[in-house]
């Protein structure tokens, strides 16, 4: 278990790009009611953060990110709970450990409790489970929303269990109840992905004649925010490759070589490396067969025309002739 200042976290929402709606969401529905109750509190008793949320979607999408800069920008202490702390090989100790975070939580609100991977933490309950993983997730839940998760005032503590998870459908039913908001994080489309490029290659060097960035938003479709980071990364190695071989080839001292005369980043700096992701791979050899199909397409329509126009001289001619031999 980690317990993380907000100041310490590098990331706010800022740095995350495509997510302007599940952001704007998580700082009117969380952040304000969490980290400024009296604002909420005098209109309605209804108006309180969220006990739990969840972020849910494919792996690389962000919601690991998302759930830094949500404690990054909230300013409440941040948890980060890990398997490992719950479990203990003596019978009971287990049940005491969940009791000493939620005791923490208690004393640090307004706190986020973090857990990565929470479906397999607080998975579906099955009959042939071990009896004392069932007891951690009874006890987890009963200090989350039972009789001891109010204040002597009867008012919610503020503490939120922020979970993510690739596999929504392995949770247990009842700690989805738990988690009333919700936020699908998916693959971004092409504005997300543009705006993710953007912030990535914000510091980087780029040969601005040779960069497309709106063709690599296109073959870039089905990659996740990670395969788009990573696939920038191998393309920011390849100007470094050609310039650490040439300065190799001239004899040069590689101790004493600076990044002044490394070129920029190019499009086709993006494919034709080994290792490299086969998403972006095949959508560029797709697009290129696409392109060469249009291009024979555009000559054969140039060739009939121009065969038609041929023919209809030839009729012309013919009956220019016919005429005249009548004549």
């Amino acid at each position: 278990m980690e317990v993380v200042a907000p100041e310490d976290i590098p990331v706010g929402f800022e740095d995350i790009g495509g997510l302007d709606d599940i952001i704007d969401e998580l700082r009117e529905s969380v952040i304000y009611p969490l980290t400024m109750p009296h604002l909420y509190s005098g209109n309605s008793s209804l108006l309180s953060a969220p006990s739990g949320v969840l972020l849910y979607g494919p792996p690389g999408c962000g919601k690991t990110m998302l759930a830094k800069a949500l404690a990054h920008e909230s300013g409440a202490c941040f948890i980060n709970l890990h398997i490992s702390t719950l479990t203990e090989k003596w019978y009971g100790d287990s049940n005491k450990l969940v009791n000493a975070v939620f005791s923490l939580a208690r004393k640090l609100q307004p706190s986020i409790v973090f857990i990565d991977e929470i479906d397999a933490v607080l998975g579906q309950r099955r009959s042939g489970e071990h009896e004392a993983s069932g007891m951690v997730k009874a006890e987890f839940m009963t200090l989350w929303d039972g009789l001891t998760s109010s204040n002597t005032e009867g008012l919610p503590a503020r503490i939120m269990i922020l979970g993510a998870t690739n596999r929504m459908q392995d949770i247990d039913e009842a700690i989805l109840r738990r988690m009333p908001k919700k936020f699908a994080v998916s693959l971004p489309n092409i504005t997300q992905r543009r705006r993710i490029l953007n912030l990535i290659l914000k510091d980087t060097k780029l040969d601005e004649e040779n960069f497309d960035v709106d063709y690599l938003t296109k073959v870039m479709s089905g990659m996740s925010g990670s395969d788009v980071k990573e696939a920038c990364r191998d393309a920011a190695m390849v100007p470094v490759r050609e310039y650490m071989r040439e300065m190799r080839g001239k004899g040069a001292d590689m101790s004493s070589v600076t990044h002044e005369g490394v070129r920029g980043i190019r499009t086709e700096d993006f494919f034709g490396r080994k290792g490299g992701d086969m998403i972006l791979a095949d959508n560029h050899d797709r697009h290129l067969r696409r392109q060469n199909s249009q291009k024979k397409s555009r000559v054969q329509r140039v060739e009939e025309s121009s065969e038609n126009e041929y023919e209809s001289v030839e009729e012309s001619v013919d009956k220019a002739l016919s005429t005249a031999s009548q004549d």
